[in-house]
């Protein structure tokens, strides 16, 4: 077995967590759970057996293993790992993850999640949920080599790098040198990767964030247009019409008219959408 999949849309329900130490009195052990996920990061060296499929264990290594799967642990002495043993809701977008994966510099903020999940399990296992569901979701970015069902680290990196700067003003020359590649690298992965031009990209998120606040808050137009980087009112209300179809006075009027209906961009098939909501 080297792949599993795994369903992410709801929290997980975690039945025990804790620090195990193996390999001190045997080098081999056999073991599954038949109605659990097993959740490990690792801090040691040794081997993990599913089936015919032989995974190196790393430190800084993690692994997710479906439920009723028998594993076999070979040690080269004393070995450590933190281990969450859980349920994952059906339903909700199908995630395909290596069963195995190097989660490299993103090892230090699972071991902090994963480890708070410990310490929090007996007093408040919703605290401790929490902590494990927020570990799932990194594990599940993680970058692979092969690039399939990831984000390419600069194209996530710049879309953070958006997220947190929709207010001001955002260049692709700025983006790229904040991710640490050139101009024309992070145009190339990016358009790769989303379909979409970085502009393209900003002037989307842009607008759904607009959309968001005209619909949920109290906030003026213009003060809305500010809080999305688009201080030019005019230029707010024609990037409303062909980002969402429609002003910004007629998305807000729609929306306390509770008429349910679905502003989108004129001939937009739903369709064309990609993983991310982002049509292209």
């Amino acid at each position: 077995m080297k792949l599993a999949t795994l369903r992410l849309d709801k929290p997980p329900t975690v039945v025990d967590a804790g620090i195990g130490v193996h390999g001190v009195s045997t080098t081999h052990d056999v073991f599954r759970l038949p109605d659990l996920w097993q959740l490990h990061l690792y801090n040691y060296e040794g081997a993990l057996s599913l089936g015919q499929s032989v995974h190196p264990i790393r430190p800084g290594h993690v692994s997710l293993v479906p439920p009723n799967t028998e594993v076999h642990f070979h040690y080269l002495g004393r070995s450590e790992h933190v281990y969450v043993h859980l349920r994952l809701h059906d339903g909700g977008t199908a995630r395909v993850l290596p069963v195995m994966q190097d989660a490299a510099a993103e090892s230090t903020h699972l071991a902090d999640l994963l480890r708070n999940a410990v310490t929090a399990m007996p007093t408040s296992p919703p605290r401790a949920t929490a902590e494990v569901w927020a570990a799932l979701w990194r594990i599940a970015e993680l970058p692979r080599s092969n690039g399939a069902g990831r984000h390419h680290p600069f194209v996530a990196a710049a879309q953070a790098y958006v997220e947190e700067h929709l207010t001001g003003s955002l260049s692709v020359p700025d983006i790229a040198r904040a991710v640490g590649i050139s101009h024309t690298h992070l145009t190339r992965v990016f358009r790769a990767e989303t379909g979409l031009t970085v502009v393209s990209y900003i002037r989307h998120r842009r607008l759904q964030r607009a959309r968001h606040l005209l619909l949920s808050s109290t906030l003026s137009i213009t003060a809305i247009a500010a809080a999305v980087g688009i201080a030019d009112l005019q230029a707010f209300n024609k990037a409303c019409r062909r980002e969402l179809g429609a002003s910004p006075r007629d998305i807000r009027a729609a929306g306390r008219e509770g008429t349910g209906k679905k502003i989108v961009r004129p001939h937009e098939d739903t369709h064309t959408r990609d993983a991310r909501g982002v049509t292209p």
